[in-house]
Order: structure tokens, then C-alpha cells, then sequence
């Protein structure tokens, strides 16, 4: 009993984890399946053809580029446009300023679907085009409250006396910003940009809105369930996996070669 007592935090931390990463190694293991017919739900024989080619269900690597200039071009959009809301919010006092601050919580809080449809309406009433750039202005949309809240967060813990410092020094406002304000706020906004781009590329209830004939890869993925998934897919899931826990541990290890840096 001692133990558990001692070891609690560490199992539930463990067993969540796990709990959390059992899915992606599902997806990894029935990449390397040959299934007999469509389906790729049964285990049936080891095989590295869907690796030798990714691409080999048709649109599958056109939905994929899709989806990837999306991600990036919200992503952009969206942490410029947050980083200066963030800003506005946390260094300068201005009428509606709460009303601001209460809205940009609403993407967040309110279902998906409300803000696709709404985004829907608003495109139809304007009678645009559905495609490619009705899906990037409706992501930008979906991402900024969430870049605005982690630059927001980094923001408020800053130290103001770093740049009053700064200026003492004969540092102008944009050499003040560039040098001291921007290397301060970077954790903030490079973690509203991964958390941008993550939401971007994995959307599918505002891109199904919003996307007219424009087919991205969650779209892809969902159509292609109705007929049978490919083993494609999951070889495209378990790259992406792999590629987003190679990010995470080099993340780690410089911030780790950063500390030993510093310290003396």
C-alpha cells in the first residue's frame, strides 16, 4: 500500500500514456498488413508493398498536399493575426477590451459544427466560391483563439523591466521588440503555431462545411471508410506519428543542451 501510496501519480501518468498511444500502434502495425479484399480491420500477412508506395490509392497524396498547404498558410495566418491580438490585449487598456477577451474564448468553447455552418451561411451569403480558400479563411477562424491563448499566457509572464532596460540603453521601439520582446514571446508563438497547424490538418467537421469539391486528407480518410481503408492510410498515419515524436524529442533534447548551457 505503500507503494501505490508513493507510485499513484506515476501509474495514472503511465497508464494514460498508454491508454493514449495504444491507437497510433494499432495504425503502425496494420500498416504492415496485406489484407485479403478492402478491409483493413483483420490481421493477415506482413507486408512492406503499402510502404514501397504511399501513393498508390489514387488522390490519396493530392488530398495530403491539400491539407498540408492548408495547415501551413492557416498556421501562418493565424499566429500573425494572434500574436498581435495577444499582444493588444495583455500591453495596451481599450474600450470593449473584457467583450474581446470574453469572444475569443467562443471558438473554443462552442461546438464545431455551430461555427462551420455559421462560417457556411456567411460564405453562401456572400455567394463566394467553396474550395480551397473559403476552408483556409474558416481554419484561420477555428485556429486563432487558440494561438491567441498560448501567446497570450507567455505574454502576461513577461517581465516588463527587460525592455525599459532596453531602452535605457538607447534601444528603439523596434529594436527593443525584435531583440528582447520577440526571443521572450518565441515559446509562446511557436506553440500556438504547432498547435495551429496540428488543428489545421486535422479538421474535418469546418473543412466538410467549407470545402465545396476540395477533398482534404481527413475528408479522404472518412470517404475512404465508407468503402473500404487502405493500407495507405495508415502508412501516412504511422509517418506522421513518427514524424511528430522525432520533433518532440529533438525539442527535448535542445532544451536539455540549452540548460546545460547555462548553467555554470
Amino acid at each position: 500500500m505503500r507503494w501505490i501510496r508513493r507510485n499513484v501519480v506515476v501509474v495514472a501518468g503511465l497508464l494514460t500514456l498508454a491508454y493514449m498511444i495504444l491507437p497510433n500502434l494499432v495504425v503502425m502495425v496494420f500498416s504492415f498488413n496485406k489484407p485479403k479484399g478492402r478491409f483493413n480491420y483483420e490481421w493477415q500477412t506482413f507486408s512492406l508493398d503499402a510502404w514501397k508506395d504511399p501513393c498508390g490509392v489514387a488522390d490519396l497524396c493530392g488530398s495530403l498536399t491539400l491539407s498540408f498547404q492548408i495547415a501551413v498558410w492557416a498556421t501562418i495566418g493565424a499566429t500573425v493575426l494572434g500574436t498581435m491580438i495577444a499582444f493588444a490585449l495583455v500591453r495596451y487598456r481599450f474600450r470593449a477590451r473584457g467583450a474581446i477577451n470574453s469572444l475569443i474564448f467562443l471558438p473554443m468553447a462552442m461546438p464545431e459544427v455551430v461555427m462551420a455552418a455559421s462560417l457556411l451561411t456567411l460564405f453562401l451569403n456572400m455567394g463566394a466560391e467553396l474550395g480551397f480558400w473559403t476552408v483556409l479563411i474558416a481554419h484561420i477562424m477555428f485556429c486563432l483563439s487558440f494561438v491567441v491563448t498560448a501567446v497570450k499566457a507567455r505574454v502576461m509572464s513577461m517581465d516588463p523591466k527587460l525592455e525599459e532596460a532596453a531602452r535605457d540603453l538607447y534601444a528603439g521601439p523596434v529594436q527593443t521588440f525584435v531583440r528582447v520582446t520577440l526571443p521572450i514571446a518565441a515559446p509562446g508563438i511557436a506553440a500556438g503555431a504547432l498547435l495551429a497547424f496540428a488543428l489545421s490538418f486535422d479538421d474535418f467537421i469546418i473543412t466538410n462545411f467549407n470545402a465545396g469539391s476540395s477533398v482534404t486528407f481527413p475528408m479522404f480518410v472518412w470517404g475512404s471508410a465508407q468503402r473500404g481503408t487502405p493500407v495507405q492510410i495508415n502508412v501516412i498515419g504511422t509517418a506522421m506519428f513518427a514524424i511528430a515524436v522525432l520533433m518532440v524529442i529533438g525539442g527535448q533534447l535542445v532544451g536539455s543542451r540549452r540548460k546545460k548551457a547555462a548553467t555554470p
